[in-house]
């Protein structure tokens, strides 16, 4: 395994994390207990999570994932060997039956000690805002469009104020957003800077081959500033496996059970999945290990978020650490970015 650590920290993470968000849907407890046990025997010690999990969120699997990582901990007793990741839920109709009072300072502490208790633990290494409570471009939607019945007000600040609190407390060591934007990234660390408050130090967002904005804005922020992306969707939810185009995905596989999720199966997304197959298969390599030596050498990734439903898929995906892309390789696989560049958002 290779590790990095967490921007302005030292806390020393893999540079594979695992993710978890099928333990009590797709996977049983069981199955997790099982994922987990494999990735920390090679070397993975950067778990990630959130409240929301399970996904697709539903009231009856409300934080299952939390709970079979609690179990985990409490049957293994290996929490001081896990950096352990969690996220705060954003607001919307999707969320409404977690709770309605977004990111203010009653419901972080809320979202904060029920997680606690859930995941069996006194702290949680590093604690995420799952998504922006403005309305913006995020999940999918590729262009900004201004919304001027946006109800939302500036509270950056107050977040921040919020989670110096719990951090005094040692209930969470750390603070990170997730699918945000340049000018949210931006105004965290300007209230950060002023007023001597915690510092966002990672981004989680989605990153792959069919899924390369990041490289816009974000990633001179994340070189300039020292905020690292952890990476997720790097395989755009099996798509860069091959298993869809070659049609051999079984019944449990992501896109077979919740079709709704789109995100990664336009045309344009099958057609630059079926280029980058070929370059796998020229230079002797699954599309899915290439995909995720893609990811991971990236210099603005911190950690590079995986996710399985087979033991199997597992040992292939972490085995993807072993792997670097030759320039030949890189040059290939941009010229199909250019011809069909950013298929999904």
């Amino acid at each position: 395994m290779k590790y990095t650590t967490l921007p302005h920290s030292n806390i020393k993470v893999s540079k594979i994390c695992l993710g978890t968000m099928t333990w009590g849907n797709q996977n049983t407890q069981n199955e997790g207990f099982d994922q987990m046990d494999y990735a920390l025997d090679q070397g993975v010690n950067f778990f990630d999570t959130a409240e929301l999990y399970p996904v697709p969120a539903e009231q009856k699997t409300y934080a299952e994932t939390e709970r079979i990582i609690g179990n985990w901990f409490q049957k293994t007793g290996n929490r001081d060997k896990i950096v352990l990741a969690s996220k705060i839920a954003g607001t919307g109709s999707y969320t409404a039956h977690i709770r309605t009072n977004g990111f203010s300072p009653e419901a972080i502490k809320d979202a904060v000690e029920q997680s606690l208790k859930r995941l069996k633990t006194d702290y949680i290494d590093l604690y995420q805002l799952h998504w922006p409570e403005r309305k913006t471009n995020t999940f999918g939607a590729r262009d900004y469009k201004h919304n001027p019945n946006d109800d939302w007000e500036d509270n950056f600040k107050e977040i921040l104020h919020t989670f110096d609190g719990i951090i005094r407390e040692g209930k969470i060591r750390k603070v990170g957003i997730s699918n945000e934007k340049a000018w949210g990234t931006m105004r965290y660390l300007e209230e950060s800077k002023r007023h001597s408050l915690p510092r966002m130090i990672t981004i989680q967002n989605a990153y792959s081959l069919l899924n390369r904005v990041y490289e816009g804005d974000m990633a001179e922020i994340s070189m300039r500033e020292q905020i690292g992306l952890l990476a997720y969707s790097p395989m755009a939810f099996g798509v860069l496996s091959g298993k869809y185009i070659k049609g051999k995905a079984e019944e449990r596989a992501r896109l077979n059970l919740f079709p709704r999720f789109s995100r990664y199966s336009s045309a344009q997304c099958t057609e630059a999945t079926k280029r980058y197959l070929k370059i796998a298969e020229d230079h002797n390599m699954t599309l899915a290990q290439m995909s995720l030596a893609f990811v991971t050498q990236e210099p603005f990734v911190t950690s590079n978020i995986i996710g399985a439903t087979r033991l199997d898929q597992l040992k292939e995906n972490i085995d993807s650490i072993h792997l670097t892309l030759s320039d030949e390789v890189l040059k290939a696989i941009d010229l199909v970015h250019a011809e069909i560049p950013n298929p999904a958002t």
